[in-house]
């Protein structure tokens, strides 16, 4: 079971902002900041669902560019996210629509980041 993971962002603010748009129709939120004071002076943010973050973004120079998928409820709730991490200014990877090529219930939608992290919303259950 996976605890928390993360990102390094080049621009922390654009992708804050990038972030708190695309998540929030999976019910993300800033959670925590860290005081730069303990950081080095980089900004550290962790978001998720109340109460505890479980998606770290801190500043920093993208190594590579990684892949991450955040559990939907619902199809609809993949269309939202995808309409809204367009709206913030992510790059399609992807639109919303089932993948049976993974299995028969897999839908979801792919964008990149504003440091071309693969971010996906998927729900696995099947259409209804």
């Amino acid at each position: 079971m996976i605890d928390h993971t993360g990102v390094a962002v080049s621009d922390p603010a654009k992708s804050r902002a990038f972030y708190e748009q695309a998540l929030a129709p999976l019910g993300y939120a800033v959670l925590k900041e860290i005081p730069t004071a303990h950081t080095g002076g980089l900004v550290v943010f962790g978001m998720g669902v109340a109460p505890m973050p479980d998606f770290w973004v801190h500043e920093g120079t993208p190594s590579d560019r990684v892949h991450i998928a955040f559990r939907a409820a619902d199809r609809a709730t993949i269309d939202a996210f995808y309409a809204a991490a367009m709206a913030a200014g992510g790059k399609d990877n992807g639109g919303p629509g089932p993948r049976p090529h993974y299995h028969a219930g897999y839908y979801g939608a792919f964008v990149l980041d504003p440091d071309g992290h693969n971010i996906e919303a998927v729900c696995h259950a099947p259409p209804g």
